[in-house]
């Protein structure tokens, strides 16, 4: 058997790839994270499939009907939100499976940040004005950060960021960016994305903090900070399509006499 890890997307059941909607329509088991994917992305589970959501369980659990799967030679769809390579909590999951001399294959999914960069019509790489992202998140109550990995250090850079588990912690936020991104820096805070409620409010550091909290928005929310997700039309085009700048696809167009 086979346990397959699967990312779901952020919410919306058509942002699953076809490969992932083929393994769920095929496993006998399916376990998913019901408190961030929606049931409707397990419904083509196959006709009597044993479908659990794992939001009350832990990691043993989990595991625990993993190696009755196993056992019974059942292939597992092993269902997470987002892409399972970003906070999808795999490696420990990975760690135990490897133990137990059991197979499995990660399928990637859309993360929030892309789908949320969709949802709002924009590119976040426009050139001169932003080229680097960074995906980070703030500590809290979770698992603390390795050390060098400070929202300051990513701040130092100007790259724009993507900030995970931080919606109650935004004063926080502000207080560490704004030295660095000023107080008028654009920011997303993207709730539920791909969700029927989806909700984007935009703001800046100094102001989003409240908007947010009119909205009595406390989780399952990615904060986006940078230049690039503000009102932006002066910038130069890319050199992609740039006719004087020829690459092995395109020749160099000639100058008109």
């Amino acid at each position: 058997m086979t346990v397959y890890f699967i990312g779901a997307g952020p919410g919306d059941p058509e942002l699953l790839t076809k490969k992932a909607e083929r393994i769920i329509g095929q496993c006998p088991v399916c376990l998913y994270a019901g408190s961030l994917v929606p049931a409707e992305v397990v419904a083509g589970a196959p006709e009597g499939a044993l479908v659990m959501d794992t939001a009350p369980m832990t990691l043993e659990d989990t595991h625990a009907v993993i190696l009755d799967s196993h056992t019974k030679g059942l292939d597992v769809a092993r269902v997470h939100s987002g892409d399972p390579s970003l906070y999808g909590a795999i490696a420990e999951q990975i760690r135990k499976l490897r133990a137990d001399g059991i197979d499995y294959q990660i399928i990637p999914g859309v993360p929030a940040y892309a789908a949320a960069a969709a949802a709002l019509g924009q590119e976040l790489t426009v050139p001169e004005i932003a080229q680097s992202i960074v995906l980070t998140r703030v500590s809290m109550k979770s698992t603390s950060m390795p050390e060098g990995e400070t929202l300051e250090n990513f701040a130092r850079t100007g790259a724009t960021l993507a900030i995970h588990l931080g919606i109650r912690n935004l004063r926080e936020i502000h207080r560490i960016l704004a030295p660095y991104y000023g107080d008028d820096c654009p920011v997303v805070v993207a709730y539920r994305v791909g969700w029927p409620d989806q909700m984007f409010i935009r703001g800046t550091l100094a102001d989003i903090h409240a908007k947010v909290r009119a909205e009595k928005i406390t989780r399952t929310a990615l904060i986006m900070v940078g230049k690039v997700l503000g009102e932006i039309t002066d910038f130069k085009d890319s050199a992609l399509y740039d006719p004087v700048m020829p690459h092995v696809l395109r020749p160099k167009v000639a100058a008109k006499a």
